[in-house]
Formats: C-alpha cells, structure tokens, sequence
C-alpha cells in the first residue's frame, strides 16, 4: 500500500479531494494533514467582510471532503520536511513518512515592517486568524461610533480589503466617522493596465477610501510613510508581499527565487519527482505567474490527475498555466470592477457575475442543505 500526504487543505487540493471521492484511487492510502477544518474561498472574503455573505457560504468543511473521499484527516501543521527522507514533520501528531506527498499550505503575510506598529495588525493570511480579527474590529467600531484603518498593500487583495473595509465601517459606524486609506507602495495594481487603474482609482474615490501613494512602516503611532509622515490609526491590514513558511528552506526541496517550491510542468518538483505543489506554496520556473487563487484553482485538476499517474508510475500531465486572469474585484457595495485582457468594466453586473461564479465554485464543496 502506498502512501500519499496531502499537506494542506488549500484550493488545490480541494479538487484531490472532490477527485477521490468520486473515483477511489486503488493501493493507495491518503492523508490530508491541515490545521483548520475548513478551507475558506479568499475571492469571497471581501464580500463577508462587506457583510453580504456568511462565512460559512465562502468555506469549505474539510471533515465531509474527506470522508466522502476515504482520506484520514489529521488536524495538525507541517512544521518541517525532510524530502531526502520523505517525513514530514507536524506540530503534534510526529513523523508520517509518505511514497507520494502534495503541499498546498498555503503562503504568510510578509509584515515584517509594519510589526512595531502600534494599532492592531490584521495580516490578511491564515485566513482564519484573519477572520477572527475582523469580526472584533466589526464589534469595536459598532461600540466606539468611529474606525479608522489602513490597508498596506496596493494590489488586487488590498484593494478589495478597503472597499470592503470602508462599506462595513460606514454601515456600523456612519460614513462620517470612517476613515480608510490605502498605501499603494509601488502605485496601484501593478502589472494591470491603464484602463483597469482608473477604474479602480474612481471607485476608490467614489466610495472615499484615501489613496496614499509611496510605502508605510510600523510606528508607536501607527504608521510611518516614507515621506515622514505619520498617520494615527486603529487598524493596519497587511496585504504585503507573501513568504513561505520557514521550515521549507530546511526541506532539501529545491527552490525559486521567492523561497517557494520550484516546480515545473506538471506541477511537480523540480529536485523530487515524488513531491508536488500547488498554490501560492509553489511557484513555476518555466512559466511564472503571479501568485493567485485563480491560479490554485486551475491547478487543482491537473494536479489530482498527476497523482494518481504517478501513483502509476506514469509522466505528468502537462500543465501550461493561462497568460490572461479574468479579475473581478468586489468594490464594497453590491458593485465589482472588471479586467481582462485589457478591457475592463464596472457596475451591479459585474458583481452578480462574480457572485454567480463565486457561489458555483463554492456549491462543488457543499452537500445540499449546507
């Protein structure tokens, strides 16, 4: 019998999982090793923190997926590796050692600068940390009448994150007593074209989310932006650049230049024909791409192909990842920015577009009723 971990429940390995509980994989055992029971769909985070969904609608249990799938589910974190050995290690559960292993753990918030703050930092990931924290911001700004955040990170993620941030606040607290500003570091959503950051940049003003341009670090105060100023603030989101976990750079595993796994066509190791990755927790060095939940997504077939043909003995499926990302970007209110390929567009109907494939990914990972 052999041994397949699956280290991580995240979006990729959703689609494992839904793959195994419709087709077992014979002479083979599996385990998922992840430390939440639930894997929570980040394109929908904006939307609950807005307030228009409710958590569980953006979550996927893990306990049923397994369980549909034959897979032993262990509650517990990687904390290390040893590819040369093939062990992985865990916070409290020990060594499994594996014929066959799958990381999908996801990435951390690289908040480093912005750690002396003296507001409450929200890094944006684990997403379940992150939760937590925004549910007590909610109840604080309900109780003060006022709230007054940043959100560090120009990006798609950041973005999203203020909008949604400014919508809520505005609803607990009243808009005047809502302040939320966004420090864009390099300039507002890099790598998108001209269209799409005007777009963003007007939706940004409409619904009075302050665009601060330059970078920001850490102070007693709050913030310190690069041109000396000093911003006083409750609440600093991170939605910074992303880092491995530290346990990866001991794991004899090869890798990119950002730290993650370097992985190849097929998403398979470069250095370990027995290991893959998917996710944020991999990166392609013959196709790079930016760092996505679309991506994860799309991975997520090809990687569940690809273990069971090595479980076979058989290559990889090859796996180009696409060159053009759809991006709907929730802008706070019922409304959503679209970009794709050059063209962009905003109004309702973007957001009932991005609901509609927000809730049909999502339903694949629910049983009726839930």
């Amino acid at each position: 019998m052999k041994r397949l971990i699956l280290a991580g429940g995240g979006h990729a390995h959703l689609h494992v999982l839904k793959a195994l509980a419709a087709r077992r994989w014979p002479g083979v055992a599996v385990s998922l090793v992840t430390p939440y029971l639930r894997q929570i769909y980040s394109g929908m985070v904006p939307g609950w923190m807005a307030g228009h969904y409710a958590l569980d609608q953006c979550a996927a249990p893990l306990e049923p997926l397994a369980r549909a799938a034959g897979v032993h589910l262990v509650q517990d974190s990687v904390t290390g590796l040893d590819a040369a050995r093939r062990r992985v290690q865990t916070a409290a559960s020990g060594e499994f050692s594996y014929d066959l292993l799958s990381l999908d753990v996801g990435a951390q918030v690289d908040s480093s600068c912005l750690a002396a703050t003296g507001a409450t930092l929200l890094p944006i990931r684990p997403l379940e940390d992150f939760v937590v924290g925004w549910k007590r911001q909610v109840e604080l700004a309900r109780q003060r009448g006022t709230a007054r955040l940043v959100v560090v990170g120009g990006g798609a993620a950041g973005v999203e994150l203020a909008l949604a941030a400014r919508y809520r606040f505005a609803r607990e607290a009243g808009g005047a007593n809502v302040a939320v500003s966004l420090v864009a570091g390099s300039g507002l959503m890099p790598g998108h074209g001209p269209r799409i950051v005007q777009r963003v940049r007007q939706a940004l003003r409409e619904h009075q989310v302050v665009e601060i341009p330059g970078y920001a670090a850490g102070s007693p105060e709050g913030l310190l932006l690069d041109n000396g100023t000093t911003v006083a603030v409750d609440t600093v989101i991170a939605a910074t650049g992303v880092r491995p976990q530290s346990w990866l750079a001991g794991s004899g595993l090869a890798l990119a230049a950002d730290g993650f796994v370097a992985v190849a066509d097929g998403q398979h190791s470069v250095s370990h024909s027995e290991v893959f990755a998917g996710g944020d927790f991999a990166s392609r060095v013959d196709a790079p791409h930016a760092k996505s939940g679309v991506y994860a997504v799309r991975a997520g077939p090809v990687l569940a192909a690809n273990l069971e043909r090595a479980l076979l003995g058989q290559a990889p499926l090859p796996y180009r990842p696409q060159k053009r990302t759809l991006y709907l970007l929730a802008t706070g209110p019922r409304e959503a920015v679209m970009s794709w390929n050059g063209l962009s567009a905003t109004g309702h109907w973007v957001w009932r577009w991005k609901d509609w494939i927000d809730r049909r990914f999502m339903s694949q990972y629910h049983a009726p009723g839930q």
